[in-house]
């Protein structure tokens, strides 16, 4: 269990040397033997969360209506570093948006946060900001990154809002000093969930350090399992009303719960349905960048205006969108769907065309996307729909089984030509992980005696993408790597 930290109980502990709600695990005695027993610092562990793509759905489910996502291998870790009980500061660093900040914990409005009219738990279920609330931290947004350009230090201030919000809701005055670093191989502002995906390993690593999660752990029965996932997701979802203000929820419950799922929110009041596809295949998928930059915010707004406008028109398009998702989610649950076939790819395939062509007479495509399309059916080569909130970001690209390789090549180079980034990815992943402490083992003799600790420094120096799924990734060359456990709410 994590040092000096004043939390709740939760659920009954867990085993197998992951943090307990209400006890520790062996491993943490093994730790604590091991250090003097005045140390004040609890040992250093990581969260991870993946991103996502809609493969079905995108913004008529703001509108109530279903969606099918997708947790994809790209992926957000988070490094979490208790400090000594001296210390009485909160840092973030955020290196690869190059954002860093520290505040003094004891100088943050407890007081507005603490009051008995606005003290929220941590299984509340929170639908909406409050507005004081915001307001008390404005001081403290207004000192983040002051000498940067106005659109970084919008970014930045987004984050340290969210994280702050999320801090004080659920912490208490005498929370410890804590460094939270956090690096991604998710590209940002791309519609893939890249802010969920920090605001699970968020939510996930606060309640982890207040004792209110137990596991995750091989042998925890799913129900206990589903509860963890839950509340993890709340708080998450908290998060991204920080960032996005009216967010539909899906791309936090796809990081958190992982493989992909049928999702639903008609009442904001109330949790969101969400029926996981544990069926869904695992399908390898050309994510295409387009490096054009788009907001989420504006392209909902953008659809909200044309229903005001439209509303009966707007109404039965997203209507037809609901169609498709639901006849996408009754094939890919259909005993005769084959992934490997030509003939249940195909109509999947043309699913995912149609539901481009309802995203594009609704205003949010855009000519990069539009290239893309043209590209890959110039090569016969797959079916191409745009991915999350359109206006750029990406495209997804479900391909026909054996491609030719001479035409993946020209559509290579033309990419490359033409400027864009293109990632090839796997649907279905695990969501939320948890690496405690910061060590893994790869399941050499060297490692059967403590593996490798992942230290911040290590952590920081990681280069690129490759860097850091080398480094820290959830999956190495033989599988998936020994030390991250994950919740699982259903088996596999």
């Amino acid at each position: 269990m994590l040092n000096g930290t004043n939390g709740t109980n939760g659920t009954n502990g867990a085993s197998n040397g992951t943090p307990h709600a209400n006890g520790d695990g062996p491993l943490v005695h093994v730790l604590r033997a091991s250090r003097r027993q005045s140390a004040p610092m609890a040992p250093a562990f990581m969260v991870s969360a993946p991103g996502k793509v809609i493969v079905f759905g995108e913004h008529s489910v703001v509108h109530g209506k279903a969606a099918i996502a997708a947790a994809i291998s790209l992926r957000s870790y988070l490094h979490v570093t208790t400090l000594s009980k001296s210390k009485r500061s909160v840092s973030l660093r955020f290196p690869d948006i190059d954002f860093q900040h520290t505040w003094n914990i004891d100088e943050l409005p407890w007081d507005a946060f603490q009051h008995p009219s606005k003290k929220k738990s941590y299984y509340s279920l929170v639908t909406e900001l409050d507005p004081d609330l915001l307001d008390a931290l404005e001081p403290y947004m207004d000192v983040v990154s002051p000498d940067k350009p106005e659109g970084v230090r919008h970014i930045h201030r987004n984050a340290a809002c969210a994280f702050l919000y999320l801090f004080l809701s659920l912490g208490n005055p005498s929370f410890p000093g804590c460094l939270y670093t956090l690096r991604s191989t998710i590209p940002i502002s791309a519609g893939l969930g890249s802010s969920a995906s920090i605001a699970v390993c968020m939510s996930a690593a606060l309640l982890i350090q207040l004792r209110t999660l137990a596991g995750p752990h091989p042998d925890q029965p799913p129900e206990e399992a589903r509860l963890q996932v839950e509340r993890i997701n709340r708080w998450a979802f908290v998060y991204e009303m920080c960032i996005h203000g009216n967010p539909s929820g899906v791309d936090n419950t796809v990081a958190t719960q992982g493989k992909a799922v049928l999702f639903q929110r008609t009442d904001y009041s109330r949790p969101p349905v969400v029926r996981p596809l544990w069926d869904f295949p695992e399908l390898p998928l050309l994510l295409i960048d387009t490096r054009q930059p788009k907001s989420t915010a504006h392209e909902v707004a953008k659809v909200g205006r044309l229903k005001s406008a439209h509303p009966k028109l707007v109404a039965s398009i997203l209507d037809a969108m609901d169609k498709v998702t639901t006849s996408a989610s009754d094939l890919i649950t259909h005993d005769d769907f084959d992934e490997e076939e030509e003939d249940s790819l195909g109509k999947l395939g043309e699913l995912m065309t149609v539901n481009h062509g309802l995203l594009a007479s609704l205003g949010v495509s855009h000519p990069r996307l539009e290239r893309v399309r043209e590209l890959v059916d110039h090569e016969g080569i797959g079916w191409t729909k745009l991915t999350g909130a359109g206006g750029g970001g990406c495209s997804i690209t479900l391909l026909r089984p054996d491609v030719d390789r001479e035409k993946l090549a020209r559509l290579d180079a033309r990419l490359m030509t033409e400027n864009y980034e293109k990632y090839v990815t796997t649907l279905g992943g695990d969501g939320v992980g948890l690496l405690w402490p910061a060590v893994l083992k790869n399941g050499t003799e060297e490692d059967e005696e403590g593996g490798m600790e992942i230290d911040l420094e290590m952590f920081l120096n990681a280069e690129g993408t490759e860097g850091i799924d080398q480094l820290v990734g959830v999956h190495g060359d033989g599988g998936e790597r020994e030390g991250w456990k994950f919740w699982r709410v259903e088996s596999r």
